[in-house]
């Protein structure tokens, strides 16, 4: 049992450090050479890099350092040591892949912005189905929410929107190099769903185990998930127990999945796509009327 476990460990961080390899590469590869920023804390990096000349390796290091202690300060939480280990990972990765000039043009940025993003998303959700995070614009999320009623979602869509927007206060950047990097955005986040789960953002699990409070407590507890514990009764046996409803965004659906595996590995787990989840933590139901007060 110990050697499965470690195994399984070993891989995951084998997959997070191809993923992060893979993420890099679509950054030092395509974007960076062809003058393309996009959104997230990376592309806040490079912006930085155009303006002043510094490497992408510092401050992607740097940002996400300050970003992680200020997430353990506000949130009183660890991130997982695969979150520290993907920033380290990426950050040597930067730093490194440019001496290797390896360096594919298209006579086309819009190719080239485009396939940055494919790239990118490839290696991003290599890394979430590991467990891990390069932290960015994530960790921001996460204390944002914490405090006020908005949606992750949104605030990686306005955080990316004026991130890339920040490109037209470099000298000799103009609303084209803008442009190419919502296309990046664009093209990155409608991949990114793909690599993970098909065409949508979040996913409603279902879980069948005898150790439903068990898998519940350390749910709640131990991940910060809402859940929700069914009455059912076995068709065959005629058993009462209880079915675990969950609901996470994809980025939270491996360690979810892993996390009740581990606790019990003969659990029945139904996952399925969930187009719009509204409420705490997801996004916010605008019904377009006001409520008349007495």
């Amino acid at each position: 049992m110990k050697t499965s476990v470690l195994l399984k460990s070993i891989k995951d961080y084998i997959v997070l450090c191809i993923g992060c390899l893979i993420y890099c590469l679509g950054w030092t590869t395509f974007l960076i050479p062809a003058g393309i920023a996009s959104g997230g804390g990376t592309g806040l990096c490079t912006i930085l890099y155009f303006a002043t000349g510094i490497p992408v390796a510092y401050s992607f290091f740097a940002l996400n350092a300050i970003l992680l202690i200020i997430g353990f300060l506000l949130l009183g939480k660890g991130f997982g040591v695969k979150t520290i280990v993907a920033i380290i990972v990426s950050s040597i990765l930067f730093d490194v892949l440019p001496y290797l000039n390896f360096v594919i043009t298209f006579d086309d940025r819009l190719i080239t912005a485009i396939v940055g993003g494919l790239v990118e998303a490839i290696g991003i959700g290599l890394v979430l189905m590991s467990g891990g995070s390069t932290g960015g614009t994530d960790i921001v999320a996460m204390v944002i929410n914490k405090y006020w009623p908005v949606s992750p979602g949104r605030v990686y869509l306005l955080t990316d929107l004026f991130i890339i927007a920040s490109v037209l206060m470099v000298p000799g950047k103009n609303v084209n190099d803008m442009m190419y990097g919502y296309v990046t955005m664009v093209t990155f986040s409608f991949a990114i769903d793909w690599v993970l789960m098909g065409s949508k953002s979040s996913a409603q699990i279902y879980i069948f185990s005898r150790k439903y409070q068990e898998i519940s407590n350390f749910l709640v507890h131990n991940m910060d998930r809402g859940v929700t514990a069914l009455n059912s009764v076995g068709g065959y046996s005629g058993q009462e127990g209880k079915v675990l409803l969950v609901i996470c965004r994809k980025q939270q659906l491996q360690s979810v999945v892993n996390a009740v595996k581990e606790i019990d590995p003969q659990a029945f787990v139904s996952v399925s796509s969930v187009s719009n989840v509204y409420g705490e933590g997801f996004e916010e139901l605008k019904t377009g009327f006001k409520r008349k007060k007495d």
